[in-house]
């Protein structure tokens, strides 16, 4: 019972009570208990055992789950319970306005007023700020984007017919990796060559000539041939979906994600992937491994490309997330509800995941094809995770993780698997002891870092260290100090 949100409890007992026509007298009489404990009961002062819970459900002619369900009953009291939070902040503190307790008196319309305008104090930047930021521009489209992909389940049917079209034309066979023949043919349907040369600038994967119709990638001694045939369709993809010169980073953040679908679309053609998925699906034996090895893909591309099939075509949803070794997130994408740390703009890129999920816990795996399997337990439900550690396509190694809620689990490769971590909330919270024992002890520097929207990772609260894991921080001294007396 130490988890149970005793606000929420108290409103669902309420409504409850309500609902049933009766008074606090009336469920004082059926439980035994004086109506002032009732009372501060529903206002969510107490905390009952779980058997007065079911007493008490009774009493109501409910159900004990239903009164220890996590969410408020009806949406009154979502309004009350946020204004009753609000007057906890500091930022409405500050405001030094009396107390206020919403009566049946005051209508849903005041409070959702004084919710919205509670939400746009703490939560907002002033607008003109908000859209003269660069930062903020980018963060607002990568944001609005994932939404539409959310919406589609991140399936783009235009595309799939333009790369399927594009496909029969240049011969391709119909299943397994597409040749280097079609992808010059592939080419030569937009009017381009592809020409390998050995000193490309570093910060461009690929350049196109526009005039003399030729793309440059970097030859075999600087790009493998996985990559390059990522990269040309990657290119190729711009002209075969009519993309023109981007206007800001929103069109060129949606074109880029066009391109990127456009190129896995070709790579792993829809109808073969799905026969390929399919089969693997009735057997219960689900895996990107297998997707990428039977097109000749890279893992982060088989990852992709499983989350434009998965819903579409067997009904799954699912996640993906792309983090570096400390867990700060570069990528993500989910439709299965699974719950990325979010700044407070709704943004993903530069939070940190938590430590027990299995974009950390991979790199401390050992085992074939560097994958980690496991079942990971969270405030919302439980899922089912395969994360593999990158380490052939970029200079610096990045894990990519998969998954799905745990009904689905069983469909896929490795769900056997005996790991459960725990990561709800109250699994999340430092180790105090730790944090006392070295607080003030330690001065690390952060690593430098490369990401396009945030500097460092943020933070829920200030740090003298942004960027850094204080708990790893400790946890690496605390090692030092117990290596040392030994």
């Amino acid at each position: 019972m130490g988890e149970l949100d005793l606000v929420i409890l108290g409103h669902r007992i309420r409504h409850a009570r309500r609902r049933a026509g009766l008074t606090l007298a009336d469920v004082s009489n059926a439980v035994g208990r004086p109506v002032p404990y009732l009372s501060q009961l529903e206002n969510g002062k107490v905390e009952p055992k779980l058997g007065l819970v079911g007493e008490i459900a009774t009493a109501l002619g409910t159900t004990t789950a239903d009164l220890l369900e996590s969410s408020a009953p009806d949406r009154r009291s979502e309004l009350e319970i946020e204004v009753d939070r609000a007057q906890h902040d500091p930022r409405y503190a500050a405001l030094e306005l009396a107390p206020f307790k919403p009566s049946a008196k005051v209508p849903n319309e005041v409070l959702e007023h004084i919710v919205a305008l509670w939400r746009e104090l703490r939560d907002g930047e002033t607008a003109a700020t908000a859209l003269d930021d660069p930062a903020v521009r980018a963060r607002n489209a990568n944001t609005a984007l994932r939404s539409e992909m959310r919406l589609r389940n991140n399936y783009y049917p235009e595309i799939e017919a333009i790369a399927a079209e594009a496909l029969a034309r240049a011969g391709y066979g119909g299943s397994g990796p597409v040749s280097e023949r079609v992808l010059t043919d592939l080419a030569a349907q937009v009017g381009f060559g592809i020409e390998r040369v050995s000193h490309l600038p570093s910060s461009a994967r690929s350049i196109t000539d526009r005039r003399d119709k030729i793309i440059f990638i970097p030859d075999r001694g600087g790009l493998k041939v996985r990559q390059a045939r990522s990269v040309v369709l990657q290119t190729l993809g711009h002209f075969a979906l009519d993309h023109s010169d981007t206007r800001d980073f929103g069109d060129y953040l949606r074109q880029r994600i066009e391109s990127n679908y456009f190129a896995a679309a070709v790579l792993a053609p829809e109808a073969p992937a799905i026969d390929f998925l399919r089969d693997a699906d009735r057997a219960q034996d689900i895996s990107v491994e297998d997707l990428k090895e039977v097109f000749y893909i890279s893992y982060e591309m088989a990852a992709h490309r499983f989350t434009n099939l998965a819903t579409e075509h067997l009904g799954i949803p699912c996640h993906f997330l792309r983090t570096d070794s400390e867990g700060v997130i570069d990528k993500a994408y989910e439709n299965d509800g699974f719950p990325f740390p979010r700044a407070a703009d709704g943004g993903l890129e530069g939070e940190r995941v938590p430590r027990q999920w299995g974009a950390r816990l991979a790199w401390n795996a050992t085992g074939s094809f560097l994958l980690h399997s496991q079942h990971t337990v969270t405030d919302i439900g439980e899922f089912f995770e395969t994360t593999y550690i990158e380490t052939e396509t970029s200079r610096h190694p990045y894990a990519i993780s998969f998954g799905a809620e745990a009904e689905h689990a069983h469909r896929f490769r490795g769900s056997n698997t005996l790991r459960r971590e725990y990561a709800r909330q109250r699994e999340l919270e430092p180790d105090s002891m730790l944090v006392e024992q070295w607080s003030g002890h330690a001065w690390p520097s952060a690593a430098e870092r490369t990401h396009v929207l945030t500097a460092l990772p943020s933070q829920r609260e200030f740090s003298p260290f942004p960027g850094i894991d204080l708990i790893d921080v400790y946890r690496f001294l605390e090692r030092q100090r117990r290596s040392r007396r030994n």
